[in-house]
């Protein structure tokens, strides 16, 4: 608590809009009273987003390590040497390849401690597949780098949800659903919200699969054989979670 939080920022797609939201984050000088930014990524590439955005009155502090990091600056660590030819908008391999240099640099900083939280600017997840990177997006990379699970949150003022089945298409969603799953993914966001929200006693709506959660059966039955079950096991722990309840009506009731 003694220290500002260090945070690792990956760039995105060096064609698509992520160095643009950094830039215009970190020019609030609030931004470095909050956290000490260390950007992943390549000087010459923010200097033609700066150029192109027409802002002449900010530039990072250029480091070569996390280590060296300015905690009244924004810095920025040079991940590739080599020119990138920048296509504002297009989808290009370069856009792709220079995206998981950032993204992998980022991440293996993380990992060794040298930050202490991770932000990733977009990717197109399509012109990123490589060798190196075979997942459907950035959950999954880091789930597999990390070796561990991972639960992907959706956040408002006042919602915290979480996923079970991730970057599935919707054909595979109920094939990959179990009483196990649902339950390892319970437990990681009660987890996450006494540990990265500061609630002591959450409370967690478990939303149904098929519409009207089933109808108890007749809209389809994977609220009775897994849903349902793995809650009660759940509730066995004296954790507080509830439901399933309609994913398609709940929203609109304001609970």
């Amino acid at each position: 608590m003694n220290k500002k939080i260090r945070v690792g920022v990956s760039i995105g797609d060096i064609n698509g809009i992520g160095v643009e939201v950094i830039i215009k984050t970190f020019m609030d000088k609030r931004m470095q009273e909050l956290c000490t930014p260390i950007i992943f990524g390549c000087s010459k590439v923010a200097s033609f987003h700066r150029k192109a955005m027409g802002i002449e009155d900010f530039s990072f502090n250029v480091v070569e390590n996390p280590s060296k990091a300015n905690n009244k600056k924004a810095n920025l660590i040079n991940c590739w040497k080599e020119e990138a030819k920048i296509n504002l908008g297009e989808n290009t391999t370069e856009g792709g390849r220079f995206a998981f240099k950032s993204l992998e640099a980022a991440t293996n900083a993380l990992l060794k401690g040298e930050v202490d939280v991770l932000v990733t600017a977009p990717i197109n997840k399509q012109n990123i597949q490589s060798d190196s990177f075979q997942f459907p997006g950035h959950t999954e990379y880091l789930a597999a780098k990390e070796k561990g699970n991972a639960l992907m949150l959706m956040l408002s003022e006042s919602m915290r949800i979480g996923v079970v089945t991730g970057h599935l298409p919707l054909e595979q969603v109920s094939s990959n659903i179990s009483q196990d799953k649902v339950l390892e993914k319970l437990h990681l966001l009660n987890d996450s919200l006494k540990k990265d929200f500061g609630i002591r006693k959450p409370k967690i709506a478990v939303l149904g699969l098929n519409p009207h959660a089933g109808d108890q059966g007749i809209l389809g039955k994977e609220e009775e054989d897994i849903i349902s079950p793995a809650l009660q096991k759940y509730k066995e722990d004296n954790i507080m979670a509830f439901g399933p309840y309609p994913a398609d009506s709940f929203f609109g009731s304001n609970k």
